[in-house]
């Protein structure tokens, strides 16, 4: 799979939450949260990523004690881990100042 186009700073942003995350999945909200990105500008980045094929997701079902309801989970793929690399690594300190990373995102 090929990015066809310079990746936004919003995407950036989201490939470099990717790539610092304490886990290979997390859940959009908590990208949000990471990122500094609202949700309206997050999920659609997603959805982009996804259909690149860059990121892969999967839904988690709902826990019955917190009574949470299911969440849909993000992980990048091989590709987008190098994807994410790629268009991180001139500006990777920049973007961890710019968002407040996974600290802020608990």
């Amino acid at each position: 799979m090929r990015q066809k186009r310079k990746p936004s700073m919003a995407t950036r942003l989201v490939f470099q939450a990717f790539l610092d995350a304490p886990g290979d999945e997390t859940y959009g909200f908590r990208l949000a949260a990471a990122t500094n990105l609202p949700s309206g500008t997050i999920y659609p980045i997603l959805r982009r990523l996804e259909g690149e094929g860059f990121i892969k997701s999967h839904w988690r079902d709902v826990d019955a004690v917190s009574q949470r309801r299911r969440r849909r989970y993000y992980e990048l793929t091989g590709d987008g881990r190098r994807v994410a690399h790629q268009a991180t690594e001139k500006q990777r300190q920049a973007l961890r100042l710019l968002a407040p990373g996974w600290s802020g995102a608990s």
